[in-house]
C-alpha cells in the first residue's frame, strides 16, 4: 500500500509540475508487442513468449521521461522431467511498474536507457506426458525490476529489456512498437 500512496504522488506531482521539455510535447504512450524468451527451465527444450505493453510517460525535460508499464507477457517451455518424459509449463506474467527513461539524444534518433521497479503476478498450468492431467500452480506475486535499452526513430520504438520477476519466471523482452504523442512540439 505504501509503494502505491507512493506512485500516486509521484504521479500527481509530474502532472502538477509543467514539462520542462523545450523541444517535445510533454505527454506520450508507447504501444509495444515482442518477443519474450523465459530463462527458467534446464534448456533442452523450448522456450517461447510473447509480450504486450502499454505504457504512458510523462517528459520532464527533453532527455528524461517518466511513466507507468502495464505489461502482459505469455511464456512457455519445454523440458525434460528427468525421466524418459517431458513436462510443458505455460505461465502467464503481468507487471505494473513505474519506469524512468533517460534519452542519449535530440533528433530524428534517440537511443535511450530506462529502469522499472514493481508488482509482476503469475499464474501457470504445467503438463507432462506421464499421463497426469494438467496442473494449476499456485499464482505468486512479487516485486521485480528491469533494465531496458532501445532506441526510438519518429513513432517506432524499439527496445529490449530483461525482466527480474522473481519465483523462476525471469525473461528476457525484445519488442517493436510505436507512439502516440510526444512528437516534436
Amino acid at each position: 500500500m505504501k509503494k502505491l500512496l507512493l506512485l500516486s504522488a509521484l504521479v500527481c506531482a509530474g502532472f502538477i509540475a509543467n514539462a520542462q521539455s523545450t523541444t517535445y510535447k510533454a505527454f506520450k504512450v508507447d504501444i509495444d508487442f515482442g518477443y519474450a524468451i523465459p530463462s527458467a527451465g534446464n534448456g533442452t527444450g523450448t522456450k517461447a513468449g510473447a509480450t504486450f505493453t502499454i505504457e504512458p510517460h510523462y517528459r520532464l525535460s527533453d532527455n528524461l521521461a517518466v511513466g507507468f508499464r502495464f505489461e502482459g507477457a505469455g511464456l512457455g517451455y519445454e523440458e525434460d522431467n528427468g525421466n524418459g518424459g517431458t513436462k510443458v509449463k505455460v505461465s502467464i506474467l503481468s507487471s505494473y511498474c513505474p519506469t524512468l527513461e533517460y534519452y542519449f539524444a535530440k533528433g530524428g534518433f534517440r537511443p535511450f536507457g530506462g529502469v522499472g521497479a514493481g508488482i509482476f503476478s503469475q499464474q501457470s498450468v504445467a503438463k507432462s506426458n506421464s499421463g497426469n492431467g494438467a496442473t494449476l500452480v499456485p499464482g505468486a506475486s512479487n516485486f521485480g525490476v528491469f533494465p531496458r535499452l532501445g532506441f526510438e526513430a519518429g513513432h517506432l520504438r524499439v527496445s529490449a529489456t530483461y525482466d527480474i520477476a522473481g519465483n523462476n519466471s525471469n525473461y528476457v523482452a525484445f519488442t517493436l512498437g510505436f507512439f502516440f504523442g510526444g512528437g516534436k512540439k
